[in-house]
């Protein structure tokens, strides 16, 4: 159904190239989009509706019919007797009828681009659906996620809709209250640089227009339309891990997540288990914040003593000695890869957890 705001927005431009006022009814005489005041026409259009007549002039004033699928929705009042009105008339009823019809095609499109997404329909209806919406289903596609401050507003929706542009293979929806997807049609020549550089003008774009906090995950690439939904499942997987490990990245692609990945799919009591038996019931996030800058330091800097201690503004043999002070309390030497990559892990994890408690409340 088109909105009533997309009705008015036409005649109001029909009107501008006419000159013809314009008045759009339901089938019970309510005026759902007009140029000027024509209620007075709303006993004559419940009585033009009932009649075999798709077009009549009555009282002065031009009638028209506007079907969808066979089904009469509207009627279009043109003000004025005469030949230009009528033709007029006859013209901005065609335009509304093919409007019902694009609108419908979306709508349907878009319909099924969420249930192929949330996998709500079977093998042999993705490809005789597809076929029928003229949806290509052997082109390299790949899922993207948008996440906003403002969560799935209606006007940042149109507005990824409109920076993709109308004549786009690309779809814009949303399957939930908090996201907007796009499902990304490619060529073959198309890298995964070129998609970040897709997903890094999507943020400006929407930056522009106002919107602040813009987070984008996206998924792999995918050359069957039935493999879709598997590149979503990816693209909300990079949303969520990003958010844990990769905070201060606003986009991030699924193959960048790494070990995070897999923590992601850790059972909660496994991760404190894992924490127990390694730290003896402590917790490594609970060191000061010296401690915690020296370790994060040194991971940054691949275990090299030499240049964190220079990175850092201390001496070597100061870095040692703390580096010493945490095997001790810890029985793990970061200098020692095998128990580097243990601490690693364990910081990780412990920031795992802490995320998904905070889901909890």
């Amino acid at each position: 159904m088109i909105s009533n705001q997309i009705l008015q927005n036409t005649i109001d431009g029909l009107k501008g190239i006419a000159r013809v006022e314009l008045s759009v009814m339901d089938v019970d005489g309510k005026e759902v989009a007009s140029t000027m005041d024509m209620s007075h026409c709303s006993r004559a259009a419940m009585d033009f509706a009932g009649s075999p007549a798709d077009s009549q002039e009555i009282q002065g004033y031009q009638y028209f019919k506007i079907y969808d699928e066979q089904q009469l929705e509207y009627i279009l009042v043109a003000g004025g007797s005469g030949e230009d009105v009528y033709m007029v008339g006859k013209m901005v009823a065609f335009q509304i009828q093919n409007l019902l019809v694009a609108y419908k095609e979306r709508f349907d499109k878009d319909n099924f681009i969420k249930n192929l997404l949330l996998d709500n329909l079977l093998l042999v209806d993705i490809y005789s659906r597809a076929k029928k919406l003229h949806i290509q289903t052997d082109v390299p596609r790949v899922a993207m996620i948008v996440e906003t401050e403002n969560g799935r507003d209606s006007n940042i929706l149109e507005m990824t809709r409109a920076h993709f542009g109308a004549g786009s293979k690309d779809f814009v929806t949303a399957v939930d209250e908090h996201n907007i997807i796009v499902v990304k049609d490619l060529t073959d020549a198309e890298t995964a640089r070129e998609i970040e550089k897709a997903a890094r003008m999507l943020d400006a774009s929407l930056k522009k227009e106002g919107i602040k906090e813009v987070r984008i995950a996206y998924g792999t690439v995918v050359r069957e339309i039935k493999e879709v939904s598997r590149s979503y499942k990816e693209a909300k997987m990079a949303l969520d891990v990003g958010k844990i490990f990769f905070d201060e990245r606003k986009i991030i692609a699924y193959n960048e997540l790494g070990i995070g990945r897999l923590i992601y799919q850790l059972p909660i009591p496994l991760c404190k288990m894992f924490i127990k038996e390694i730290f003896e019931g402590k917790s490594p996030d609970e060191f000061d914040e010296e401690t915690l800058t020296t370790i994060n330091k040194f991971f940054e800097n691949s275990l090299n003593v030499s240049e964190t201690s220079r990175q850092l503004f201390i001496h070597r043999n100061t870095l040692v000695y703390r580096l010493d002070k945490l095997q001790k309390s810890t029985n793990l030497d970061l200098r020692v890869f095998e128990d580097a990559i243990t601490f690693k892990i364990a910081l990780m994890v412990v920031r795992y957890m802490k995320y998904m408690e905070t889901l909890q409340y």
